[in-house]
């Protein structure tokens, strides 16, 4: 029976990436609809008041609430594990919502987290705002350097936290040194991979524990809902992280759930076709701006690193003016064709500043320890032709004098 071919592992874990991503969870209702089905539903009805119960029992199979169950959101967790190589996922309401959930659901007061300096400005404070609140210590470091994870870990240490690539400064962490000291240790390490995708990186691969998305990026990538995801061993979905969502309440509606479906279908498609175009775009600025950081380029200090990890680099990048945040603001202002926005992974192209944007909320001694200076900008590529970016940055950067 074909009607829930998507779901049945025993098949869909010998297709290929590219065919997860279009057919992986699928489960067609007796209407044989091709496209999945939008299920706007907040509860469920029972047979009977004892198949409620059960429900609630854990002893029968199906649905009792939207906030904890949902055929459309199910298929996009299924259709992300898959992808991913997980044995389980869990949706949220946004990136943050992921990031939160990953943290929170396996700490606890006297526990300690190692991090990664270079992060979202969210995810910074999430380490060095909320963490803390709760008695939870942490220790930030470079996590460039794998070292630094082993020398800042202590007994009670319990996670290590880290993007790669970062944002914005395209840090690449070492996945299979950093997640190998982890292991060694007993320490599960959680992993943003919001850059990448599990299109261009694979983290399990590398021995990552949990895999954390803001599914808002380039999983939808047309800059139309939040999304967030988080990835790992059924036993830590199921009884590690789903208790804390199923009270907390972070959930994804089928609606956000659906439109990320669909634009999983053609993530594989997007996200190699944009990260081509960055590194034309990438390759164009080296020869007009002082510093152009970008992981795909050999010019990148982690070049080798970040090409042994990724299939591909990325459509976003960051790179410096000299002029400090008056210049980079006149080149964002002069920008014909490219956005000013502090979004990523949208099929247009759209640049920002992060440190009077995505940054602003944390200190400027914060900032400049993750090397967010004045002088940065970070841009993503979209699926536009690459030479009209290439004429509109440079009408731009004459404009302000590079």
């Amino acid at each position: 029976m074909k009607r829930r071919t998507g779901q049945d592992r025993a098949i869909t874990r010998h297709w290929r990436p590219a065919t997860q991503a279009v057919r992986g969870g699928t489960a067609r209702s007796e209407f044989g609809e091709t496209s999945e089905a939008l299920f706007l539903t907040s509860g469920y009805a029972y047979d009977c008041a004892e198949d409620a119960a059960a429900r609630f029992r854990g002893e029968q199979a199906g649905m009792t609430y939207s906030r904890l169950q949902n055929p459309t959101v199910q298929m996009l967790e299924q259709r992300i594990a898959l992808m991913e190589g997980a044995e389980a996922c869990r949706t949220m309401a946004s990136g943050m919502a992921a990031m939160t959930a990953a943290l929170l659901c396996q700490l606890q007061t006297g526990d300690h987290v190692v991090a990664g300096r270079a992060a979202f400005g969210s995810c910074r404070w999430l380490v060095d705002t909320l963490l803390p609140k709760f008695g939870i210590t942490t220790t930030v470091i470079d996590a460039r350097d794998p070292q630094a994870f082993a020398d800042a870990t202590r007994p009670e240490t319990k996670v290590y936290f880290f993007e790669t690539p970062a944002n914005p400064t395209m840090d690449i962490v070492d996945l299979k040194a950093v997640c190998g000291i982890a292991r060694e240790r007993g320490i599960v390490s959680v992993v943003d991979n919001a850059f990448a995708t599990p299109v261009l990186q694979r983290p399990l691969e590398f021995g990552a524990d949990v895999v954390a998305y803001s599914a808002t990026k380039l999983m939808d990538g047309q800059g139309r809902v939040l999304a967030g995801a988080v990835c790992g061993t059924e036993d830590f979905v199921e009884n590690t992280l789903l208790s804390f969502t199923r009270n907390t309440g972070p959930t994804l509606s089928p609606f956000n759930a659906w439109v990320v479906l669909k634009g999983l279908e053609t993530l594989d498609l997007r996200a190699r076709r944009q990260s081509e175009s960055a590194l034309q775009v990438g390759r164009f600025l080296e020869g007009r701006v002082p510093r152009v950081l970008h992981p795909g380029l050999p010019s990148h200090p982690q070049h080798n690193l970040a090409m042994s990890q990724m299939d591909a680099a990325g459509p976003i990048f960051a790179f410096e003016v000299d002029g400090g945040r008056r210049q980079a603001h006149g080149l964002l202002d002069a920008l014909e064709l490219i956005d000013i926005s502090n979004n990523i992974g949208d099929s247009r192209s759209l640049m920002t500043h992060p440190s009077s944007t995505t940054h602003a909320g944390v200190s400027e001694e914060v900032r400049l320890g993750m090397g967010v200076t004045e002088n940065m900008l970070r841009l993503n590529v979209g699926l536009e032709d690459p030479l009209d970016l290439i004429d509109d940055l440079d009408q731009a950067l004459r404009k302000v004098g590079l």
